[in-house]
């Protein structure tokens, strides 16, 4: 790091002053006796000189923690300050960190110029200024970084005055996309303070770029993040009437997910064709691209059909999220869609994972398809001798007085009968399927207990008839 831009061209001579003032001063208060040597070729007079230093350091901190502390206050009781309090809020503790790094810099001058000259001491000196730059630069760049919640803070009241969506996806990319490239630029920047050997700038130069490339990836997963949400935040698909709800959630869903293969798949081939090696594969790979092409066709159909049904559902809609779908006999909610297969939540929380290409090459039951609203259908043996009239009556204020029906239509009929009894269909509409199941099994329960109650002679039994014998039939013995 350039010692200009921290200061330690003019700190050194400065320091060195300071010090030698010190210890005169000391001298002067105590005696000949502070020059007595206490270690090495350190005396009583330079321990006290690092002890004033330190002193000073901590009155320069506290001095510097009630400023800041006053003009925060002072920022929040005063009206549209609120960005100078985000400032001062964000300045003080990366301020309090330099002033005890160059505290201790400048405490530790007095022990490092007694030391003797030599090797040893400019290994020291080298390690302690690599240290103190360091630090210097972790804090700058730490301050950087608390900043862009400011700025983050500061746009989101401008976007708040403002009607656009956009603004909303707007500040918080914003915001997170500054937290990502802050610290990557930061540490590529710290590299050449190391002052590493030259056999290692290959590497450096490397891992620098690898640092990028994934700096942008997130920003770019972030931006895909965001967006979706941003997009689904218009449609609320808990809502009775989800149908356009459901069918933006399952393209927004299959698009997102298509959008983070890609980032991942670019960032891995970039990453990759870093290295010389890597590169060369791929030439050789080219060259025989149409055998391989074939080979790899044959061996992935199943997972590219998959994709290309992917994008097909998303696009045509067959099922969307939420639907209540009949699979292999199972009934369920689609609970997931993914690139490869979908996950049906199936009544009693079973899951069935079932490939994309099933439902575009096989028929299934997609109850909700065009709307969530039912019509529900019970059916009931009873004996003939039971009054339908009645029943009608029965049914009207057993349906009617339900909350689980939606008040489009209801009816009674006969729709088989045997030599025995006869079958009654009622018939009855809800807003969905789950409480089109709650409504047909209250129907039932309370339908067979009208017919139990009024008409019990009416449940299924038998008849036997017996008439009376002739005497003309007589049996002769």
């Amino acid at each position: 790091m350039n010692s200009t831009i921290t200061g330690k061209d003019y700190l050194d001579p400065f320091f060195a002053g300071l010090t030698a003032l010190i210890s005169h001063g000391l001298e002067n208060l105590f005696g000949h006796g502070v020059n007595t040597f206490v270690h090495g070729s350190f005396t009583w007079a330079d321990l006290g000189t690092v002890l004033c230093l330190l002193l000073f350091v901590v009155l320069v901190n506290g001095l510097a923690a009630a400023l800041l502390r006053h003009k925060t206050r002072q920022a929040a009781a005063t009206p549209g300050k609120e960005m100078h309090h985000h400032v001062f809020g964000a300045l003080g503790k990366p301020l309090y960190v330099l002033i005890w790094i160059y505290g201790i810099y400048l405490a530790a001058t007095p022990l490092l110029l007694k030391l003797p000259a030599d090797k040893e001491l400019n290994v020291i000196q080298t390690g302690f200024d690599k240290l103190f730059d360091l630090g210097v630069f972790a804090v700058v760049f730490w301050l950087f970084f608390r900043f862009t919640r400011v700025l983050e803070a500061r746009l989101a009241v401008w976007a708040s005055k403002t009607s656009s969506k956009l603004d909303d996806l707007f500040v918080p990319l914003v915001g997170r996309s500054l937290r990502v490239i802050v610290p990557v630029v930061g540490i590529i920047f710290a590299l050449p303070i190391l002052e590493l050997p030259p056999e290692y700038s290959g590497v450096l130069a490397k891992g620098s770029s690898i640092l990028l490339i994934i700096a942008v990836s997130v920003i770019l997963f972030q931006a895909v993040n965001l967006g979706e949400k941003a997009v689904l935040t218009e449609y609320d698909i808990k809502a009775s009437d989800n149908l356009q709800a459901r069918k933006i959630y399952t393209q927004v869903h299959v698009i997102s997910k298509v959008l983070y293969a890609i980032i991942a798949l670019f960032t891995v081939a970039s990453v990759l064709m870093l290295f010389q090696e890597v590169r060369q594969f791929g030439t050789s790979i080219l060259a025989s691209a149409g055998v391989v092409g074939i080979i790899l066709g044959f061996a992935a159909q199943k997972t590219i059909s998959n994709l290309f049904a992917g994008f097909q559902l998303a696009m045509t809609q067959p099922i969307r999220l939420d639907d209540v779908v009949i699979v292999e006999g199972e009934w369920g909610r689609v609970e997931e869609i993914t690139l490869t297969y979908v996950i049906i939540h199936i009544w009693d929380d079973r899951r069935l994972v079932v490939p994309l290409g099933y439902f575009i090459e096989k028929p299934f039951q997609n109850w909700t398809r065009v709307s969530a609203q039912l019509l529900g259908s019970v059916f009931v043996w009873a004996d003939y001798t039971l009054p339908l009239d009645e029943a009608r009556q029965a049914l009207k204020e057993i349906i009617e007085n339900h909350p689980l029906w939606d008040k489009r239509f209801w009816n009674l009929q006969v729709t088989d009968t045997t030599e025995k009894t006869m079958q009654l269909r009622v018939l009855a509409t809800s807003a969905d399927s789950s409480k089109s199941w709650d409504l047909r099994c209250a129907i039932r329960e309370q339908f067979i207990a009208y017919i139990q109650k009024h008409h019990p002679e009416c449940l299924p039994h038998f008849r036997t008839h017996i008439g009376s014998v002739s005497a003309g039939a007589q049996l002769k013995l």
